[in-house]
């Protein structure tokens, strides 16, 4: 059964290396588990007893199609009105603990491994029931509409999908597709995507597409633009368009990561 890795804060001592994996390049930034610490955390308005990590946001020189947050809710914390803006669609993933999505008036059960998409406009909420925290990711886009097309919002699970394998790969690369890639009514897709060990994205992918990846577990080498760069469960790589990637899974178990990508729209030149 899949784990997915949550961060829990805390502080470093004072006993420790300032040395660390953080990456920032013209083409790529990592982001290692090891910088998700409670001085960086930031809250949010219109949220109760929450926190959240973020971890992308349109600025010069990194993501420029989306924001990432990982955000963690205490016991009874939650909100009623968590997107504060109108055109902004959403994917919700959680990794940890439980949450009550309220979703057009339906209660969700979310555990971890619960996937909510959230078309723009949508009315929803979420609140904290349990007595653990609950922790997500939060990926949001402002959302590209098109004629004769309308994405719905929906909810499913990671535990109820069967991944589809790359081929030519006898299952050692597959992806967890949550939304139909010819759906014309969605302009991003977050997906999971997992590699056995020793599973290899075999050639240098160079594309137009933006990524955000977020390892939910395992480890493995990650081309990125020149650099191979180690990776686990609880790091995020940004790479901008056209950023050459490739990557080799290290074992002993799977490594799998949360993809965000910008989809199925013409390129705006005016």
């Amino acid at each position: 059964m899949s784990t997915y890795y949550s961060p829990t804060g805390g502080h470093p001592a004072q006993t420790e290396l300032l040395t660390d994996r953080a990456v920032v390049r013209e083409a790529y930034t990592v982001i290692p588990k090891g910088v998700l610490r409670d001085i960086v955390t930031s809250n949010l308005p219109g949220w109760q007893g929450t926190r959240s990590w973020i971890i992308a946001r349109p600025i010069a020189g990194f993501a420029t199609t989306f924001a990432q947050l990982i955000v963690e809710v205490g016991a009874g914390g939650g909100s009623e009105n968590p997107e504060p803006e109108a055109g902004v669609e959403g994917v919700v993933f959680l990794t940890g603990g439980a949450l009550t999505l309220t979703l057009g008036g339906t209660e969700h059960r979310l555990l971890p491994g619960g996937y909510a998409y959230l078309a723009a406009g949508a009315t929803w909420s979420v609140r904290n029931e349990g007595d653990e925290p609950a922790t997500f990711q939060w990926v949001r886009k402002a959302y590209e509409a098109i004629e004769g097309y309308s994405a719905q919002s929906f909810v499913t699970r990671d535990q109820d999908l069967k991944p589809v394998e790359m081929p030519g790969t006898n299952g050692a690369w597959a992806t967890t597709r949550f939304v139909d890639p010819d759906d014309l009514a969605h302009d991003m897709h977050v997906n999971i995507v997992t590699f056995a060990p020793g599973g290899t994205i075999p050639f240098a992918e160079t594309h137009v597409m933006e990524h955000g990846l977020y390892v939910l577990e395992g480890k493995a080498v990650y081309r990125l633009n020149d650099d191979w760069v180690e990776v686990e469960a609880g790091d995020f790589m940004w790479l901008r368009a056209f950023c050459p990637q490739a990557c080799y899974a290290g074992g002993p178990g799977p490594f799998r990561y949360l993809l965000y990508k910008d989809v199925n729209r013409q390129i705006r030149l005016t």
